[in-house]
């Protein structure tokens, strides 16, 4: 890493190409726009115009990483601002794909929860699709392991599973990625800048882990209940403490941990929950899709192919006994998050957790701890009221962090 005096350059490029934030203009928030709230009824209107009318507003997202939140570990390495300044460029760059058109930030929509609210699964290149659902980026520099099934454990070598995937990016070979990406005089100059070897699939790789790193986000009303040394329980409220209970008393914690200083939501394992069975009950050939607001069509062709089989992380391992098990997503945020599962076959919370009092997905191998629940109807709100307090304080600023650059693409001389 070269030293301070020579990041100059590429705070300097940085700076030139970012969008500065309007005084009196509103900020990008979650849910900004098409939230597809009622999208099945045909009295749905758009509000994908509102995005034209808000400004990003840039934050130190390096040094507010590097700050430990409440109710989260310390990250294991010290971010730096410039290379976090850098990765964020690229994710918002449609240039890091074959055809100049999709970039990281498409599958991981910022006023979406960094995953995709409108998809159960990705739309790639050319209308490809993706089999599994879009995990959200939040807390990303505490995963374990990446991926539904676990198949990476570096966020830098992870990078370029998407960007090679014929069905994502569909770049043809690293080297293509970084050719393009040298021709653009100012990507040059800034890898050149803060990297002593320059552009090299390394470094275009620790630039894209470094924003993902930054993406840190904890203060949520249950940790300030939970974890602060003076209880805030003003935006905590006696029916989510009661969902708590039933979070804890229900087993959900064995799989979601909280511990004693930290919360992760997650034990980075991988489970059965019974949703690989239910996928290959359902078949490729949905019983109707819909293609607007409040219009259904029944396919009469397979819309998917072989490539669409998922047998979870046996697919990693080998190992049978592996068949259909997924990684444990985290909590946090996880009402920003729909739609639920590794397919995101399950479109809300309330319907999330009536999968689990009802047993998951009946699947005779699944985890022995996925069992019908006697709990009321007043429980399960609780317990979902309990979940929609994991939302923490700055998601809204991480959004309108991630709108204050200038979007590259192909028709971008700037940047």
């Amino acid at each position: 890493m070269k030293k301070p005096r020579d990041l100059l350059f590429l705070g300097l490029a940085i700076a030139l190409h970012s969008a500065p934030y309007a005084h009196g203009q509103a900020a990008h928030r979650v849910g900004l726009a098409d939230n597809r709230e009622g999208y099945e009824s045909t009295q749905y209107k758009t509000q994908s115009e509102a995005v034209l009318e808000q400004s990003g507003q840039r934050l130190p997202l390096a040094e507010q990483a590097n700050d430990p939140q409440l109710g989260l570990p310390r990250i294991a390495k010290a971010l730096h601002s410039e290379e976090v300044d850098l990765g964020r460029q690229l994710f918002f760059d449609r240039r890091l794909s074959a055809n100049a058109n999709l970039s990281c930030a498409m599958c991981h929509v910022p006023e979406q929860g960094f995953t995709q609210n409108e998809l159960a699964t990705p739309v790639g290149d050319e209308g490809r699709g993706g089999r599994r659902n879009a995990p959200s980026l939040y807390n990303l520099a505490f995963q374990p392991s990446l991926f539904w099934d676990g198949r990476e454990h570096s966020l830098e070598a992870q990078v370029w599973s998407p960007l090679l995937a014929r069905n994502e990016m569909a770049n043809p070979s690293k080297e293509a990625v970084l050719e393009r990406l040298t021709s653009i005089p100012a990507y040059e100059s800034a890898f050149a800048a803060h990297y002593d070897q320059g552009l090299t699939a390394q470094t275009l790789g620790l630039a894209l882990a470094a924003y993902q790193r930054a993406l840190i986000s904890g203060n949520s009303p249950f940790d300030r209940w939970y974890f602060a040394s003076s209880k805030n329980t003003g935006d905590f409220s006696s029916q989510a403490a009661r969902g708590f209970d039933v979070f804890k008393n229900q087993g959900c914690q064995s799989c979601h941990t909280v511990g004693g200083e930290y919360a992760l939501f997650t034990d980075g394992d991988f489970h059965n929950t019974g949703t690989g069975l239910l996928r290959e009950e359902r078949g490729i050939m949905p019983k109707q899709v819909q293609v607007a607001p409040g219009v259904f069509v029944i396919p009469r062709v397979d819309v998917e192919t072989e490539t669409f089989i998922d047998e979870g992380r046996q697919e990693v391992t080998g190992r049978s006994e592996d068949r259909w098990r997924y990684r444990t997503p985290s909590l946090r945020n996880v009402a920003l998050t729909a739609p639920y599962m590794h397919d995101g076959s399950i479109r809300s919370l309330e319907d999330v957790v009536t999968f689990y009092v009802q047993g998951g997905g009946h699947d005779p191998h699944q985890d022995q701890r996925i069992r019908p629940l006697d709990i009321t109807a007043e429980e399960q709100e609780a317990l979902v009221e309990f979940l929609r307090t994991l939302t923490a304080s700055n998601v809204d600023a991480l959004v309108a962090d991630a709108r204050s650059i200038e979007i590259g693409d192909r028709d971008n001389t700037a940047y």
